[in-house]
């Protein structure tokens, strides 16, 4: 009586195992461009991760803006746990490696 089970159980963790892996996120890259401004954005998922500001006219280095977390605290939180205003915050890279 226990051999049934236990083929059964088998059975269906082996299908279980040969089940497809779930599918790789959907990445997007835009671009949006002007003669001041050079916008590169990185979405995954649907969700913006990294969205990089670059100056076409002066000599102002590239910005990147830091977008929070729709899960969690914002990005640069003040450490309260309560959300800042604005949907992101910006960081200036002093030193590239």
């Amino acid at each position: 009586m226990l051999r049934p089970a236990v083929l059964l159980l088998l059975a269906a963790l082996s299908a279980a195992a040969l089940a497809d892996p779930p599918p790789e996120p959907k990445v997007e890259r835009t671009v949006a461009e002007d003669d001041q401004v050079r916008i590169e954005e990185l979405k995954v998922r649907g969700e913006a991760k990294k969205v990089t500001v670059k100056n076409k006219l002066t000599k102002a280095p590239d910005y990147e803006i830091v977008v929070k977390d729709a899960g969690g605290e914002s990005a640069g939180g003040t450490g309260t746990g309560l959300p800042k205003s604005g949907s992101g915050s910006r960081v200036w890279n002093v030193f590239k490696f």
